[in-house]
């Protein structure tokens, strides 16, 4: 893992965001995701430098539309975000998740999610 996806992996392992599981290096078809919440179908990304080449971002963006077909949702940090303003990296992901979440009654909440977050 990169310094990034370790400083996230952080925040995310033994369900510290809103009590949700997200797996690390996850295996979704034949391609990898940095991270994954299988209960919201969800996977974050963390683009680091070798990320900035043109043959990279075409086979990200190849990858990402074939997982999205699947039902995956994708959020994207870079490298730089996550190490220098992990507080707005957490705000993003959190809201995100609301908004899975409110799209999606059926999802079953974690008893340590704060429902009145859905109220906003």
């Amino acid at each position: 893992m990169t310094y990034g996806e370790v400083l996230l992996w952080n925040e995310l392992k033994r369900n510290k965001l809103f009590g949700f599981d997200f797996d690390r290096q996850r295996c979704i078809d034949n391609y990898i995701v940095d991270f994954y919440c299988k209960e919201l179908l969800l996977a974050i990304e963390i683009d680091g430098m070798s990320h900035n080449n043109e043959e990279t971002f075409a086979k990200d963006e190849i990858r990402q539309k074939k997982l999205e077909k699947l039902g995956v949702r994708f959020i994207r940090f870079s490298e730089s975000e996550v190490k220098n303003d992990m507080m707005n990296v957490l705000r993003g992901i959190e809201g995100i998740l609301v908004d899975i979440i409110k799209s999606n009654p059926s999802i079953k909440l974690p008893k340590e999610f704060d429902a009145s977050l859905l109220d906003s």
